[in-house]
């Protein structure tokens, strides 16, 4: 990993880049802001964060075989070490992302939205690692801290690259934006999310075009169906984007959704674009998929991909860990189908995922189980939100509901006596609730913020299997 062909940076790259000095010459293979994490051949970042300063795992990542490391002072212990020091770790980290995108050729794709932006990129990393080499960002590297370190990983070689934009205040994506400078920018939807950092949607949608600010002509991709399309096509043009194709069911759209199915273990969709009809399997299922999956292949088709290639592809996309991943968790008796959506949760994924759990088929006399956490930052409307989920579940025929905290004890007011499967003030202690409930052939959703912990919840249920002969029911 340290021949010069397969370097990532070069030590008087990064110098040159960073305006910082540097006392050796390496090679790095690949960028590290986490000594945890760190690899062999990694340039570390010693990042100073709110609550860690990475000065103090400069160590520990030069020890698991980083190669050098980027500080604002030479730590104890590290002064024969090499090292590159700079005025600000953070903003040579954006130096670096900065340097990495005005050195590539490669087509560049960034997605944001309320909902499903990680699903959504990590879709168009399947489709387009199979046509060239594609660099994307790792899990949900999508902030301030994420994206530039996500573009320092990009090799120099990459054809195309994907990268998520996050934000959950106003003024964020911009900067951001101006990093990745995209060819392509997805928007895949504009939901109540974050609420308690802004007055309205309005506001959300005003924030997520911000994305365009980074663009120097370019597509915009954006969806027709959601009611701030007019805002965002007025944005995108404003800022000299050249062409916007739109996606959804809207009859004007684009890419337009003919037809969707759920189907076992993921989900056919039918699709019109530029005068014939693309017809596919996807690998996961819920209606949400299917309209990013227009999102999708229109970004395929605005990089010069294949989009019949692309649409192939997408019949072996699985669903991330926490974001509708499946598991088959085995009883005495039987077993049971377990959807960890665990990761994140609005109104908007919420009802989502509700749609997946009315559509799959529980077996002989399984029920359907939906076990919903705290959606946060929703600001002064939250118990209303909470409760409103009440005829999303009543119309998906859900047979109960367990709820974990503050907020969810609204909706767990609102549902029928027979829907209340039972609630608890946090997901520990929820947890122990429902794996005294579950019984072979169930059908349990988990979903909730990620700050109310429901990974707990997923973690209890998956460890059920190691009690072969627990019958429960």
């Amino acid at each position: 990993m340290t021949a010069a062909r397969t370097a990532l940076w070069h030590s008087d790259e990064v110098v040159r880049a960073t305006g910082g000095a540097s006392n050796a010459a390496w090679r790095a293979s690949g960028v590290s802001i986490d000594s945890r994490s760190a690899e062999p051949g990694d340039l570390f970042v010693a990042i100073k964060g709110p609550r860690v300063d990475g000065h103090g795992f400069v160590g520990a990542a030069l020890e698991r075989g980083a190669v050098a490391a980027v500080v604002t002072a030479v730590p104890a212990g590290c002064e024969r070490a090499p090292l590159v020091v700079v005025e600000d770790t953070q903003a040579a980290l954006e130096a670096l992302g900065r340097a990495a995108r005005a050195r590539t050729n490669a087509k560049v794709i960034a997605v944001t939205d309320s909902v499903g932006k990680t699903g959504t990129k990590e879709a168009l990393k399947l489709v387009l690692e199979r046509q060239g080499k594609t660099a994307a960002s790792a899990a949900s590297l999508n902030n301030l801290w994420g994206v530039p370190l996500s573009l320092a990983r990009m090799p120099r070689d990459a054809q195309y690259g994907v990268f998520e934009l996050g934000m959950n205040h106003p003024g964020e994506i911009a900067p951001l934006a101006a990093l990745v400078a995209p060819n392509v920018a997805i928007v895949t939807t504009i939901a109540a999310v974050h609420m308690e950092f802004f007055d309205t949607i309005m506001d959300i949608a005003e924030a997520k075009a911000e994305i365009f600010s980074g663009m120097r002509g370019g597509v915009a991709v954006l969806n027709r169906d959601n009611p701030f399309f007019p805002v965002l096509i007025v944005s995108a043009y404003a800022a000299g984007v050249e062409r916007v194709i739109s996606f959804g069911a809207h009859p004007e759209a684009q890419m337009r959704l003919l037809a969707y199915k759920p189907a076992p273990a993921g989900s056919n969709v039918s699709a019109h674009f530029e005068g014939r009809e693309i017809k596919y399997r996807l690998g996961v299922s819920g209606r949400h998929w299917a309209f990013n999956s227009l999102a999708v292949l229109a970004a395929v088709h605005a990089v010069g991909a294949d989009v019949d290639q692309a649409a192939a592809a997408l019949s072996e996309l699985a669903a991330p860990k926490g974001r509708g991943k499946r598991h088959r968790v085995a009883l005495a008796g039987g077993s049971f189908e377990l959807i960890d959506d665990s990761y994140n949760a609005s109104p908007a994924s919420m009802r989502g995922a509700i749609e997946i759990l009315a559509n799959s088929k529980p077996s002989a006399a399984g029920r359907r189980i939906a076990a919903l956490g705290d959606m946060l930052e929703l600001g002064p409307e939250s118990a209303r939100l909470h409760a409103g989920l009440e005829s999303a579940l009543r119309a998906g025929h859900i047979d109960l509901v367990f709820s974990a905290g503050t907020f969810m004890r609204a909706l767990h007011e609102a549902l029928p006596p027979e829907m209340r499967g039972g609630h608890a003030e946090t997901s520990e202690a929820l947890a122990k609730i429902l794996v005294a409930q579950v019984r072979p052939g169930d059908v349990v959703t988990v979903k909730g913020s990620l700050g109310s912990r429901m990974a707990k919840v997923v973690e209890a249920l998956l460890a059920l299997h190691e009690m072969p002969h627990a019958v429960n029911g």
